[in-house]
């Protein structure tokens, strides 16, 4: 079996300023232990405006975190007012960056082609996507879920190539679990993510299937963690609620303790 290194991410969405990223960070470091580090990635994405002074603090203190962003553009610059290119986060030193959340689906419509266009992007400046896929409620209880999620992986991941397994990870995201309390079974998680493995199978080989990192999303807590990172094929776990405490954070990342 190939070995996959975990990661465990935080999607602080639209929150926490940069002064309070700092302080969030700082006691994140804090409640972790050396041991926490050990085997998987632990990884932060703060909103934009707090990316610069993240990357100041983990560098300056040596923190074993990676930082992360939350989206990004498809192109390297231009006159797309408001937006902000993988040029600009590959020079913060931003590792991992969150393309095609559902709330950027759902809210801001981005198909699978745009997503797709920013998976490439992401890429090309040699940081690593983290893919979002899921589907919502009605898709669920009609049935439909693995055909949904099937789909979005086709659309998202065409023509993308992946030399090494580990330049990409897909997380699964059941819409309907996302800031509800509402979280999927950890047999409806492995299910899904077993399928979506077997995708990847398809797009690429097994080999590089059996590489790659598959998360889980979905009200993550420090009570549920446990169960679902046992599951064989969920290698992580991306957080959101939970992220923004640097206790429960610090306990999902511990999980292993």
């Amino acid at each position: 079996m190939t070995e996959r290194v975990p990661v465990i991410a935080g999607n602080w969405k639209m929150h926490r300023d940069h002064l309070e990223a700092i302080q969030l960070v700082q006691k994140l470091a804090y409640h972790l232990q050396e041991d926490d580090y050990e085997g998987q990635e632990v990884v932060v994405c703060p909103p934009f405006v707090a990316l610069r002074s993240v990357q100041t603090l983990l560098q300056s203190d040596k923190l074993p975190i990676h930082l992360g962003a939350q989206n990004c553009h498809s192109e390297d610059e231009g006159a797309f007012t408001g937006e902000i290119s993988a040029t600009m986060l590959a020079r913060l030193d931003v590792r991992y960056v969150v393309v095609g959340h559902s709330e950027r689906r759902e809210l801001f419509g981005e198909t699978d082609e745009i997503v797709n266009a920013k998976v490439a992007a992401v890429q090309r400046h040699k940081m690593r996507p983290i893919l979002c896929v899921g589907e919502v409620l009605d898709q669920r209880e009609a049935g439909q879920a693995v055909d949904v999620v099937v789909s979005q992986l086709q659309g998202s991941l065409a023509g993308i190539r992946v030399a090494d397994p580990e330049e990409l990870v897909v997380a699964y995201e059941p819409v309907w679990a996302i800031g509800t309390g509402k979280t999927a079974t950890p047999q409806d998680a492995q299910d899904m993510c077993a399928a979506i493995r077997t995708e990847l199978a398809s797009l690429y080989d097994e080999q590089t299937a059996a590489g790659i990192r598959i998360q889980y999303g979905g009200s993550v807590k420090p009570g549920n963690v446990r169960e679902l990172m046992s599951q064989p094929d969920i290698d992580g776990a991306l957080v959101g609620g939970a992220s923004l405490s640097s206790e429960d954070f610090a306990l999902i990342v511990g999980h292993r303790r």
